[in-house]
């Protein structure tokens, strides 16, 4: 697993994505934190900089993992990494810890922008990390999703447009709830909802079904795309 972690870790530098992923990151989200916080000057709040930012993960994460799986189809070098003496658990966890580690290490690189909030007061640092704690496991969550469709084409451009589209759609469950009149769906919408599951991290909870919730959600990932590779390997 370490050998695949270190390949697709390297991968991502030996081509324009690393950088486009880390650069667009760290400009889009700068620019929303100036917008959110820096500009308003307030440190009261900062639970709209963290949702603007969800946004933001939906469309950017897919560009980590459009490729992982979808690549290695298209040149038949899955081929390969099914023949290895490695488990299909450990391809899946070996791809999906290094697109982890690259959201992760460019994820504490702008969280840096936090120090700038003591310009302008006494920030909550619990509720900050509390946010970010709630915010990197939607991420982590959002990426599981992407690996387990990149599995599912050999487009890249496919893989991302569907990771896109689920992460959108579970962003916009809220709003959906919000239209329906009954008390039953409404109820059944919202316990999927990813924001909904968010808004006790902004109010400074640290709601353990919350964080149960995403790690749930990326576990199921993580076993419906080892479902699909194992079924490939003996196709």
């Amino acid at each position: 697993m370490f050998a695949i972690y270190t390949r697709e870790l390297k991968s991502y530098f030996y081509t324009p994505i690393g950088y486009i992923f880390c650069g667009m990151f760290l400009v889009v989200s700068g620019l929303i934190f100036s917008t959110t916080t820096l500009y308003a000057k307030t440190t009261g709040n900062i639970g709209d900089y963290f949702i603007y930012l969800m946004a933001m993960f939906a469309i950017l994460l897919p560009l980590l993992t459009m490729k992982l799986f979808a690549e290695d189809r298209r040149t038949r070098t899955d081929q390969i990494l099914l023949t290895s003496p490695v488990s299909v658990f450990g391809i899946v966890m070996g791809k999906y810890l290094a697109a982890i580690t690259v959201f992760g290490a460019t994820f504490v690189v702008n969280s840096f922008n936090f120090v700038l909030l003591f310009k302008y007061g006494s920030p909550n640092l619990a509720s900050i990390m509390v946010n970010i704690l709630g915010v990197f496991l939607l991420g982590a969550a959002f990426i599981a999703i992407g690996v387990l469709l990149s599995s599912l084409t050999e487009n890249q451009l496919i893989a991302a447009i569907s990771a896109m589209g689920v992460n959108a759609a579970m962003l916009l469950i809220s709003l959906l709830a919000g239209n329906i009149e009954s008390t039953f769906w409404r109820t059944i919408l919202k316990w999927f909802s990813v924001i909904d599951r968010f808004i006790p991290f902004t109010n400074q909870t640290l709601d353990v079904s919350a964080i149960v919730y995403y790690f749930s959600l990326a576990a199921v990932a993580i076993f419906l795309t080892t479902r699909v590779i194992e079924k490939r390997r003996w196709a």
